[in-house]
């Protein structure tokens, strides 16, 4: 089975700051991790290419230093890593974003891709939805099962609001993975040293011009504009009042009459 699980570095936290000028993340002294999700992803096309054979490559869209979340994914025992990184992807929103990055799965070979649900600095779960919708291939979000189904289909097991779908899809398709769908392993000591042995595909622009639509990459292409980004702010104590439940009652009704609520 060739699977490609799609990655993305982002900050270590989730309580990230926005610059109050640019509105842009400020990730000055914040380390970067694969994001959670995706790491799950990984552990998922790593164990099922234990279970049936094939090849694991991961594929992620950034700048130039994500090359050390693609080496920990190859020390983690992925076979292969393609980083997609050119400034003219620069700004993307999610719909440039998973446009770039279909193009680029449309020069590879593969009956399975894996992308997180959401990475933690977006919170968007869009990225990996439209992915699928480029490549015109079924799709199958929030997996917390997988299990191998004959030589061309999956069992997944779907996580709802307040209960489970299990689902039969055929190959090729697309699945967006939940953290809680493993535990994802370590790096071995041998596998950073093989890790940074490997060459990590860059590819630009160039390498993509035969399949991408200019008009849907980068900051020109992101239909999403962003008005105004801001951190929320801290409540105050608020008032407290040491009083009988009876006049606790009266205070409650009183203040919400004042703010016309009731």
């Amino acid at each position: 089975m060739k699977i490609v699980v799609c990655v993305k570095q982002v900050p270590d936290t989730t309580e990230v700051k926005l610059d109050p000028v640019t509105n842009t993340l400020i990730r000055d002294g914040v380390p970067s991790i694969i994001n959670p999700d995706d790491k799950a992803g990984i552990e998922a096309a790593l164990r099922l290419k234990e279970q049936v054979g094939g090849t694991v490559t991961i594929v992620s869209m950034g700048p130039p230093q994500a090359d050390v979340a693609l080496r920990e994914a190859l020390a983690m025992g992925a076979d292969e890593a393609i980083l997609v990184s050119d400034r003219a992807f620069g700004g993307a929103d999610t719909w440039a974003t998973s446009s770039t990055i279909a193009a680029a799965l449309k020069k590879l070979d593969y009956d399975l891709i894996i992308t997180g649900r959401q990475a933690i600095d977006g919170d968007t779960a869009q990225v990996g939805p439209q992915i699928a919708e480029h490549l015109g291939i079924p799709q199958i979000s929030y997996v917390e099962d997988i299990k191998v189904d004959g030589e061309d289909a999956l069992i997944v097991k779907r996580k709802f609001e307040d209960r489970s779908h299990l689902l039969r899809v055929k190959l090729p398709a697309l699945l967006t993975a939940l953290t809680e769908l493993n535990d994802a392993r370590y790096m071995s000591i041998g596998g950073i040293f093989r890790a940074y042995k490997k060459e990590v595909k860059v590819w630009g622009l160039e390498d993509l011009k035969d399949t991408v639509n200019l008009a849907n990459i980068g900051l020109k292409g992101s239909p999403t504009k962003v008005k105004k980004s801001f951190t929320k702010q801290a409540k105050g104590a608020g008032e407290k009042f040491n009083v009988t439940e009876d006049e606790a009652v009266e205070i409650i009704v009183n203040k919400l009459a004042e703010r016309h609520l009731i």
